[in-house]
C-alpha cells in the first residue's frame, strides 16, 4: 500500500491548519487555567475538527523509565502511514519503527519537543527505508494533561517527493 502524495504547498497548508487548530487550543487552555501558558491535552482535541487529515495522524505517547529516560510509543498512526513507514506503527515504540541513524534523529526530535515544550517541523528523508526519492514532511506539536508536562505529542506526516526532491534534515520551528 503506497501514500498518498502530497504536493510541498498542501503539505504546509495542511501544518498551518493542524498549527492553528493547536495553537487556539493553548491560547483557551492557559485561558481556563488564567495562566500565561498552558499545553493543550488529549482530552482537549477532537479529531472531528481536522477530519480530511486524520489519515497523516499520529499520536505519540511519552514514556518516562528508570533514570529519566524517556521512550516514545506510537499509540495511534492513521491509515497513510502504513505507506509511509512500511508497516504498521500503531502500537509500536520509536526503536521498533526506526533503525540506527533515523531511530536516533526521530529520538533528538521528539526529545527537543518534549524539552522545550513547543512544536517543532522539518523534512526528513526515506532514505533508511532505500527511498531517496521520498521524504516527509512532518509536524509535531506537544500535548500535556496537566496543562505543563509533555505526555503526548501530536503528529503530522505528509509523503512528498519525486525525482530531484533532495531536502535537508531538522528544520525547527520556533
Amino acid at each position: 500500500m503506497l501514500a498518498q502524495f502530497e504536493s510541498p504547498a498542501a503539505a504546509v497548508r495542511a501544518h498551518e491548519e493542524l498549527f492553528g487548530y493547536w495553537a487556539a487550543l493553548k491560547q483557551q487552555r492557559a485561558a481556563q487555567a488564567h495562566a500565561t501558558t498552558a499545553l493543550p491535552g488529549r482530552p482537549d482535541i477532537h479529531p472531528s475538527h481536522f477530519k480530511r487529515h486524520l489519515p497523516a495522524v499520529s499520536l505519540i505517547d511519552v514514556r518516562r523509565g528508570p533514570e529519566g529516560r524517556r521512550d516514545y510509543r506510537l499509540r495511534l498512526a492513521g491509515t497513510d502511514l502504513y505507506g509511509v513507514y512500511g508497516q504498521e506503527i500503531t502500537g509500536k515504540g520509536l526503536g521498533d519503527v526506526f533503525r540506527g541513524e533515523a531511530e536516533a534523529y526521530w529520538r533528538t526530535e521528539l526529545d527537543k519537543v518534549v524539552d522545550t515544550k513547543k512544536p517543532a517541523a522539518g523534512v526528513h528523508s526515506l532514505s533508511w527505508r532505500g527511498a531517496e526519492h521520498l521524504s516527509i514532511l512532518w509536524l509535531r506539536l506537544p500535548l500535556a494533561s496537566d496543562g505543563r508536562r509533555v505526555d503526548m505529542i501530536l503528529g503530522y506526516d505528509a509523503l512528498i517527493g519525486g525525482a530531484g526532491l533532495r531536502a535537508a534534515s531538522g528544520i525547527r520551528a520556533t
